[in-house]
């Protein structure tokens, strides 16, 4: 009889799945925390800000008021249109509520996207570095992931002519994230336009914007690929409240996309999770009324925060970093450390530089490796000032000790 201790019960598809590193050091220095280590922890993507009062206090009226039975797969009316107002206003998008999907989280509304175009084999190109989880969902779509590096020289930019060489007749789907997770860079309209127009000539693309740092740009107004007319069909333009309003929790992302394909995630989502939490929803309602002036102020104190630390890098030696225009991310390349070892420890990558730092400094951070980019390591200065100068003087004092 076999051994029932040998057979895998499990899925290829579920096998095959890497954990989300930046979850699994968040939960390494969680634990470390919990045997009464100081840990800092600088892997979450997390704002360190409260949702702001306005919208908590629409939420409690929404339970008061009785919004606690299911709601449609796509989204409350009035929300979807509060959306398409939004897309209007800040990104001179038109849209109508049809072509928005509301889900759990931005999130879920890559996945649905995924899930709904693209093919066993089909090819799907991630500017990298990248956010953890595209690849991943790329893979559980059973496509192909190709990876198209920017350089640290670009400010981690893929260029027109990557993207040219990189498209093939299998390609289906280009994704990428501006402002970026995890190196903090913006596309602007110009960049973006010469990208499109290498997409232009390739109708069977398709792109996947990931715009869900919006509202922390640093440097100007954000520019969405959408309002390019001539490929407007063609995007799909992922967004939510998590990072600008600093409502991880409530989980609430959307889509805007082309009818065909707003009705296909709607279809995907509804044999999955249903409608999104009626609570949240309303929530997120109030958010959008509310307007941007806490996403400003938020915004305000990330670039502080940006400033500040890459100040106290610069007391650093060994780091390479580019100098993040949005986003909550610094990006260093950090390779000069690798070979070097401290008390029997030799650092072999990014990864032993992480685990190194956690068990060293207890500073909690996530390895480049997650975001296609092996040379790197990603820090979070989503805290507080004084976490950081601490964070970053131990840090400091650890990296000194490898030789």
């Amino acid at each position: 009889m076999q051994n029932a201790e040998a057979v895998n019960i499990l899925s290829d598809r579920i096998s095959a799945l890497a954990e989300s590193q930046t979850i699994a050091m968040a939960k390494k220095g969680r634990e470390l925390a919990a045997q009464g280590y100081d840990v800092i922890n600088l892997s979450f993507g997390e704002p360190d800000f409260q949702t702001p009062q306005y919208i908590k206090d629409a939420a409690k009226q929404a339970i008061d008021d009785g919004f606690t039975f299911y709601t449609p797969v796509p989204g409350y009316p009035e929300l979807r249109q509060a959306i398409v107002d939004k897309l209007k206003r800040d990104n001179n998008l038109d849209y109508k509520p049809e072509n928005i999907v509301v889900s759990t989280g931005a999130k879920q509304s890559i996945a649905n996207v995924v899930m709904c175009l693209v093919n066993p084999g089909d090819e799907v190109i991630i500017f990298s570095p990248y956010w953890v989880s595209y690849e991943e969902i790329v893979k559980l779509a059973e496509g192909v992931p190709v990876q198209v590096q920017g350089r640290l020289e670009n400010d981690f930019k893929v260029t027109p002519e990557q993207l040219e060489s990189a498209i093939t007749s299998n390609t289906k789907l280009v994704m990428y994230s501006s402002p970026s997770n995890p190196t903090g860079s913006v596309l602007d309209e110009d960049e973006l336009l010469a990208l499109a127009r290498v997409l232009e000539k390739h109708p069977q693309v398709y792109v996947m914007a990931d715009e869900i740092y919006e509202y922390i740009n640093f440097e100007g107004k954000h520019a969405s690929m959408a309002a390019f007319d001539f490929i407007k069909d063609r995007v799909i333009t992922v967004n939510g409240f998590s990072k600008g309003y600093a409502m991880t929790g409530w989980r609430v992302g959307y889509i805007a996309a082309n009818k065909e394909i707003a009705s296909a995630c709607d279809k995907m989502q509804s044999q999955i999770t249903s409608g999104t939490c009626s609570i949240a929803q309303k929530a997120a309602y109030a958010a959008l009324q509310g307007g941007k002036a806490s996403a400003e102020e938020m915004t305000a104190a990330y670039l502080r925060r940006r400033d500040l630390v890459l100040g106290l890098m610069q007391d650093i030696p060994g780091l390479k970093t580019n100098v993040p225009t949005g986003a909550f991310y610094i990006f260093p390349d950090v390779s000069s450390y690798f070979g070097k070892s401290y008390n029997g420890q030799t650092i072999e990558n990014a990864y032993d530089l992480c685990m190194f730092l956690l068990t060293d400094a207890h500073i909690a951070s996530v390895s480049g490796e997650a975001f296609g980019a092996p040379q790197c390591i990603r820090f979070s200065y989503a805290t507080s000032d004084e976490k950081l100068v601490e964070a970053f003087s131990r840090i400091k004092s650890s990296l000194a000790k490898l030789q």
